[in-house]
């Protein structure tokens, strides 16, 4: 489910007729405090974080004056929640609170239709007062029942000349959910104050994911769960998922750090979720700390896999690179082989690799990582489907305490040195480059051999069999061909693959050298 921060949500209650407190988001300390002068009273600052419990961290902090404001918004900023930094403090008006109320909007998917959870006791750790909460089924195109509505307000302690209100913001909440096609809305707390109002003091509010294309008006960048506002990487794979349809691409960063007494940061590359989800405990029961959760699986492009693997290793500190799925997947295991050692290639990895492609051709595709990555400074084995999770995992472990490499740097990807002067043309996302300098005629016939018929020998050099049109699209066909060339030791053919805005995430400063 996309999630919406605090006051994203409360301007969209705000549209619809809700009272919510003055103010607004900060992602400075000075910008904070400017809200505050101009608010002119007693402030609320909270973080801007996708979790519960944002009071008890220390994420939520009263203030007097401006002063306070910006000198509390310096701690709050250089607060993490869950591993990622904080960047945004929401300063609000201080309400005078006389009465808190709870309600929250779910789909009851057992039920098939929405419900409301009431209660007349909001706030702090309602988590933990469950008997005090009404449960109010909606009507999917009308909502809750005005009846049964009515009748748990005025048997409440809430004011008499407020009680509409409040029913108002129950009835509001379901408008609003439907509105956005929301999977949850919850205010907590809903207050009464002295002044006579009913005012949403905190929200939270997620959209479903499969509706978020039908609101761009929401400025949601990835229709996808998580705890935490995405990461610039978590940006990047989502646009190349999106962009690409072979296959499905999940990435997700999960820790920027080693847990203390871990064995180190491990980047993971997962095929098949229930699979990937027990490989993944493989690899955290022998002391692991997992940088990311990264799924590639539905009979993926190589060009897909090998992006994959850039995202992968564009974070820093991993002390290795594990993969393993489900084994026992359908698609063909060569192509997710040809994309890995395209990747380990270029970015001449130093680290620990292992690698589990089990499933159709299962032994090609251990053969293919083998042989393309032997040259590497760090160690790439491949397992296959009777090498279970808890096997490789051991062996992994006993690589990463072998290994004298230093924690991964992310880098440029290296170059062969004809690229830029030999032939060329392009594909979808990339360029193809052929050595023409460096072609003999045993080369063209391995490349026309490995091509799936797009190229053809002419003269002793290799060129498109095919239109460029007909060429645009067979990006993984053209890596197979890359890595075969290689592995034969004839690398004349290259492929030149964008992952559009990677090289401004890292920042690049270094650029590793060419040649074969």
């Amino acid at each position: 489910m996309a999630r919406l921060h605090e006051y994203q949500a409360k301007a969209l209650l705000a549209k619809h007729g809700f009272i919510v407190p003055r103010g607004g988001a900060a992602s400075t300390p000075e910008k904070a405090g400017e809200i505050a002068k101009s608010l002119g009273c007693p402030v609320v600052v909270k973080i801007q974080a996708w979790t519960t419990g944002r009071k008890a961290m220390g994420g939520v902090v009263f203030a007097d004056n401006p002063e306070k404001v910006v000198e509390e918004s310096k701690r709050l900023l250089s607060m993490t929640v869950g591993n990622f930094p904080v960047t945004e403090v929401l300063v609000e008006e201080l309400v005078a609170i006389e009465q808190e109320l709870f309600v929250s909007l779910a789909l009851d998917d057992a039920a098939r239709a929405p419900v409301i959870l009431l209660s007349l006791a909001g706030g702090s750790g309602i988590e933990e007062r469950a008997g005090d909460v009404n449960r109010l089924a909606c009507d999917p195109k009308a909502g809750p029942d005005d009846v049964q509505l009515k009748t748990l307000i005025a048997a409440s302690s809430v004011k008499a000349e407020l009680q509409d209100a409040v029913a108002s913001a129950v009835r509001g909440v379901f408008e609003v959910a439907k509105t956005y096609e929301a999977r949850s809305l919850e205010i907590n707390p809903l207050v009464t104050t002295t002044d006579g109002r009913v005012i949403a003091a905190d929200c939270r509010m997620t959209i479903d994911d499969y509706a978020v294309f039908r609101h761009p008006e929401l400025g949601i960048e990835i229709a996808r769960e998580l705890d935490h506002p995405p990461a610039a990487l978590e940006r990047l794979a989502y646009d190349i998922e999106q962009a690409d349809h072979r296959g499905t691409f999940y990435f997700a960063q999960l820790n920027t750090k080693a847990d203390d007494g871990s064995k180190g940061l491990v980047g993971f590359h997962g095929a098949g979720g229930g699979g990937s989800m027990m490989s993944m405990d493989a690899i955290m029961s022998e002391g692991f700390t997992i940088a990311n959760f990264t799924d590639t699986s539905g009979n993926p492009s190589a060009a897909k896999v090998y992006r994959a693997a850039r995202i992968i290793l564009s974070q820093p500190g991993l002390v290795g690179y594990f993969g393993s799925g489900s084994g026992v997947a359908s698609q063909e295991q060569f192509w997710s082989a040809y994309g890995l050692a395209k990747a380990f290639w270029e970015l001449e990895l130093s680290i620990p690799s292992v690698i589990r492609l089990g499933g159709n051709s299962e032994d090609r595709a251990v053969d293919v990582l083998k042989d393309a990555c032997a040259d590497l400074p760090g160690k790439v084995e491949g397992y296959r489907k009777d090498d279970t999770p808890r096997t490789i995992s051991q062996r992994f472990a006993a690589l990463v305490s072998e290994s004298s490499a230093e924690p991964w740097s992310p880098r440029a990807p290296r170059t062969p040195a004809f690229v830029g002067s030999g032939a060329s043309f392009p594909i979808n996302g990339g360029t193809v480059w052929i050595d023409t300098a460096g072609c003999d005629a045993y080369a063209a016939r391995l490349a026309v051999e490995h091509s799936s018929g797009l190229l053809k020998d002419d003269g002793g050099v290799p060129v498109l069999a095919v239109s460029e049109q007909d060429a645009a699209g067979k990006d993984s066909e053209f890596i197979a061909c890359e890595v075969e060339l290689r592995r034969a030791g004839k690398p004349v053919v290259y492929v030149e693959l964008d992952v559009p805005g990677l090289e401004e995430v890292l920042d690049c400063a270094v650029t590793i050298g060419g040649g074969n």
